[in-house]
Parts: structure tokens; C-alpha cells; sequence
């Protein structure tokens, strides 16, 4: 199977968790709705309700995500995996996906345990990477450092669905295993795997270009209808104290960053649920087969002991 026939047979996942924002979407608009109403009738200041609503609701939602949508994500990946590695997916590929995820992870908590492994894990090598840089170069190294740290962030998120990936196809080992033998991977196959930086960012870019562009310049041309409610809303976030920034009193500035917002935000769903995992298909397969030509040995773990806290104090527990 190529790449793109696993991207659009895993779709469904996509289509179920892109769901899921959106009502999350809601929930939080709807908090920030009910703030606004009640606080304006009580208290004739809305926008102090409106702040406590969107708090609530960001709360209420990432309790939702934390425990719903875990399954989605986790289940995609093991499609995908599924399919790199057998070269086929069954009829009802939702269906298979939820049972894998269950049959890997009895709990939520085992698969956040694994994730949170795997994030700390590339995290640390990262601040490592900036430290080496302040170090050689003062803080002209620190920013290089810096640079590539962030960079590094932005690909962490790829290697962890990597690892999380190599942690389904280890069915067969525990899962603390496979978590160490996934992180190996990266640095006993980098160069093979830096191949994917490219179409990591390049892609990435552009969606954010086409996709968020799109959405702001439809979003401020729906502004332009109603100029008065930016100027009732400037005078309400300038009488909250005096450190408002100074573009705020422009309404015209206020609806430019507002609807920039809501632009990257409507990207950020999109790409996340549409965009990223037709990257991830092409990153996961040479993660993958990476890995099944030269599955990491126990000798291999220790050139990552030392690099990683974290890495190690997973290690030792092998050894118990």
C-alpha cells in the first residue's frame, strides 16, 4: 500500500476527531456565550464573564480530549502501522483501530504513561542541543541552539507518533521496551529519517499559508460588516486597566488580530486532522521500516543513557 491509499483509508479517523474539535469548539464558545450573558445582566461587565467561560470551557474540553480523543489518534497510528507493515487493512479499519488501541493500552493512564515517556525523552535531548550551543558560542550559540531546540519541538511531535507507531508494531514486548527501542531509533537511523524535514516543514508552511491565509482574509472580510461591534469591543478591553496594548484602541488593528486568530486557528484543526497525517503516513513508513531491518538491541540503548534522564531511568527498569 503507498502512501497516500493509507492516508485516505485512515481517514475516518480524521473525520471523527475534526468532529470532536468542532463540538469542543462549541462547548467553548458556548461557556464564553453564557459568561458574557450572565455577568453583563449581573454585574453590566460581560467581558469579565466571558473570560471566566472561556476558562471553564477550556477546562471542561480538555477533560473531554484527555479521556475521547486519545483513542482516535492512537487508533490511526495503529491503522497506519497495521498497513506499512502487512501491507493490508481490514474491511471496518475504525473498528480494528479501537481494538488495537484497547488490546495495547488497557488504561488511559498506560498511554499517556508511554507518551509522556516518549515526549520527555526527545524534550531533554533538545534543551541538550541548546545547552551544547550556549556553551561553544556564548548567546550567539544559545540562539543557534535555540533555533534548532524549536525546530527540534516541531519534530518531536512526528517522532513521538513514530514512537507510538513502533510501540504498536512491538505488540509482542512491553510496551516500556518498545517505548526505549522506538526512541532509538531516531538516532541509529538519522540520516534516513532527516529525509523527512522537508516535506515536515515544507508542507506544513504551506498549509499555513493557503489554509490560515484563506480563513483570515474570510474571517476580516465578515468583520468588515460590522465595524461598530470592534469599536464597542476596543472601549471595553481599554477601560479594563492601563497596560493594554496601544493597537487595541484601533479597531481596525483589533479585528486584523482578531480574525488572524481565528485564521491559525481554523488552520491548526484542519492540519492536525487533514494535512498532518498525510505527512505522517510517508514519516512513519521510513520510521518503520527503518526499524524492522535493524531492530535496536539492548547494546544499542546505551547511546541514548546518557543523553536522556529519562531514557535511562526507563532503561533501568528493564533491569528489574
Amino acid at each position: 500500500m503507498n502512501n497516500f491509499t493509507i492516508y485516505k483509508k485512515t481517514l475516518c479517523f480524521s473525520f471523527r476527531k475534526i468532529l470532536f474539535d468542532f463540538l469542543m469548539l462549541l462547548l467553548i464558545a458556548g461557556a464564553c456565550v453564557g459568561g458574557f450573558l450572565i455577568t453583563n445582566v449581573a454585574m453590566n461587565n460581560g467581558l469579565i464573564g466571558l473570560i471566566i467561560g472561556l476558562v471553564i470551557g477550556c477546562i471542561v474540553a480538555g477533560i473531554l480530549s484527555h479521556f475521547l480523543a486519545y483513542a482516535l489518534k492512537a487508533g490511526q497510528i495503529a491503522m497506519m502501522t497495521r498497513a506499512i507493515t502487512d501491507g493490508e487493512l481490514p474491511d471496518d479499519v475504525y473498528a480494528e483501530g479501537k481494538k488495537m488501541v484497547k488490546e495495547r493500552f488497557l488504561t488511559v493512564a498506560a498511554f499517556y504513561a508511554v507518551t509522556n515517556v516518549i515526549k520527555g525523552i526527545f524534550n531533554q535531548i533538545g534543551r541538550a542541543i541548546t545547552g551544547v550551543g550556549k556553551a561553544l558560542g556564548g548567546d550567539a550559540g544559545q540562539g543557534v541552539g535555540s533555533a534548532i531546540s524549536s525546530a527540534i519541538q516541531i519534530l518531536v511531535g512526528y517522532l513521538c507518533d513514530c514512537c507510538l507507531g513502533w510501540v504498536f508494531y512491538r505488540k509482542e514486548q512491553g510496551s516500556v521496551r518498545a517505548t526505549l527501542e522506538g526512541a532509538v531509533l531516531f538516532f541509529k537511523h538519522g540520516k534516513t529519517l532527516i529525509r523527512n524535514v522537508g516535506r515536515i516543514f515544507g508542507i506544513g508552511l504551506l498549509s499555513l499559508a493557503v489554509v490560515g491565509g484563506a480563513f483570515f482574509g474570510i474571517t476580516y472580510l465578515i468583520f468588515s460588516f460590522f465595524p461598530n461591534a470592534f469599536v464597542e469591543l476596543s472601549k471595553t478591553i481599554l477601560e479594563i486597566g492601563e497596560d493594554i496594548p496601544a493597537w487595541v484602541s484601533n479597531p481596525t488593528y483589533l479585528a486584523l488580530v482578531v480574525a488572524a486568530i481565528i485564521g491559525v486557528t481554523i488552520w491548526s484543526f484542519i492540519h492536525t486532522n487533514f494535512i498532518r497525517p498525510f505527512i505522517l503516513a510517508g514519516v512513519l513508513r521510513n520510521y518503520i521500516k527503518s526499524g524492522m531491518e535493524d531492530i535496536p538491541t539492548e547494546e544499542s540503548f546505551k547511546m541514548l543513557d546518557g543523553k536522556s534522564k529519562k531514557f535511562a531511568d526507563l532503561h533501568a527498569q528493564l533491569d528489574h
